[in-house]
């Protein structure tokens, strides 16, 4: 088996001619004819008892041809690629070109990995949002920990916007209770918007035990098409009002619920924890932004099936996140009204500028000689480890210090580019 000739069809678009000796197609036909004789029935003979001559007579000479080459060609285009310094990026076309006494010539069309060239990547450009913890920022995480701690207390006065409301309703169009229109104790928090424009404006300033009546009229665009536009009244008891009481913010509170002793130095405290929140977050978007300039030095040809490889792999994170949240794919289509397809069409953009970015940062990595140290794998592996809480060494049980190497060099790159940058 041999490599005969190398053709570039265009750019990362190559041809590769390979060549299999008589001998070798011939025992890997016989092969063949052993593997499924047993299973071929032949008129005249008993199932799997026909002589290989009668089969190929019956059903061609080239019966066990293709699975012949099923055997040689993966070994083949494997030792093919290797001889002609290619990266492929795309599963092979295999055609037979020809086939005669001597053996028999296959071609194998493949797409390779582009070469980025990247004008620049070092001093590029890119805004920095600046990050500040405001007063007001800092008033609504101590407000969120109050509300968390806060308690409900009954009140016999009239029900006042955020009141928790307990109630029975019954709704009529026309005089006659329409379907869905009724319910028993339920528990509605005024200004929450849960139910129709106007109903929960109707229950303030009434108390518990009363029995009234409220007007409203449905949304022109309510579901419902018996009840869109129409207006209705409501039957209404309303059996309890209970209202939050929150704690009182001093340092006893402080030490409730805080490793800290006193006010400001919980406040200290929220407000680092906003400052950190803000500045990965600006970090975040900084890092993005450098990327879309270094695209922008960066020109690739990218073959259309690296990008369709690339959503297929979103679609497929995409799906198995679904998966974890208890939801599926399908039934997020159903609901969405989207098919996998449209879906796809939507990744595209995203999905040619991670390659994009990825070319690049090759081009990055060659260029800049980045390798991943020991050190580097130690530390990924712990990573790992705390990531899926497990301990190391069953991370290095299951994953090959090779596997980690791209990726290590990958962040690193992008960590050199990012610093090197120039914050507008």
């Amino acid at each position: 088996m041999s490599l005969k000739n190398v053709k570039e069809l265009g750019t990362n678009n190559y041809e590769l001619e390979m060549f299999v000796d008589k001998a070798t197609f011939d025992a890997a036909v016989t092969k063949s004819y052993k593997a499924a004789a047993p299973k071929i029935t032949v008129p005249g003979f008993r199932k799997g008892k026909a002589p290989r001559a009668y089969i190929e007579k019956f059903y061609g000479k080239s019966y066990f041809h293709e699975d012949a080459l099923d055997q040689i060609v993966p070994e083949l285009y494997q030792e093919a690629v290797k001889e002609a310094k290619l990266e492929p990026v795309s599963r092979p076309t295999v055609d037979v070109k020809a086939m005669d006494d001597t053996g028999v010539t296959l071609t194998a069309v493949i797409w390779t990995m582009p070469v980025a060239k990247v004008a620049k990547y070092e001093g590029l450009e890119a805004t920095k949002d600046a990050v500040e913890a405001t007063d007001e920022e800092i008033e609504h995480e101590i407000k969120h920990a109050l509300d968390s701690d806060a308690r409900m207390l009954t009140v016999e006065g009239a029900a006042e916007n955020g009141d928790e409301t307990t109630i029975d309703f019954e709704g009529f169009l026309d005089g006659v209770a329409f379907e869905g229109g009724k319910g028993e104790g339920h528990k509605l928090v005024l200004g929450s918007n849960s139910f129709i424009p106007g109903f929960e404006d109707a229950l303030i300033g009434h108390k518990a035990g009363e029995e009234f009546d409220i007007n409203v009229t449905f949304p022109a665009d309510y579901g419902a098409e018996n009840l869109a536009g129409k207006a209705v009244v409501f039957k209404i008891k309303l059996h309890e009002i209970k209202r939050k009481e929150l704690p009182e913010f001093n340092d006893d509170f402080v030490k409730d619920v805080s490793e800290f002793d006193t006010v400001d130095q919980y406040k200290a405290d929220v407000k680092a924890k906003i400052l950190d929140r803000k500045q990965k977050a600006a970090d975040a978007k900084f890092e993005e932004a450098v990327l879309d300039a270094l695209i922008a030095e960066t020109k690739v040809e990218v073959p259309d099936c690296m990008v369709d490889d690339e959503v297929d792999a979103q679609v497929r994170d995409f799906e198995y996140r679904l998966q974890s949240q208890g939801a599926s794919l399908d039934l997020y289509c159903k609901y969405t009204g989207m098919t996998v397809e449209q879906m796809k069409e939507n990744f595209k953009e995203g999905a040619a500028r991670t390659v994009k970015i990825r070319l690049a940062i090759k081009a990055v990595v060659k260029s800049q000689k980045i390798k991943a140290t020991a050190k580097d794998i130690e530390a990924e592996y712990k990573r790992i480890a705390e990531g899926y809480k497990i301990e190391v060494e069953k991370v290095k049980e299951a994953v090959k210090p090779e596997q980690l190497t791209d990726d290590i060099t990958f962040r690193k790159a992008i960590d050199f580019v990012v610093s090197k940058a120039i914050v507008k």
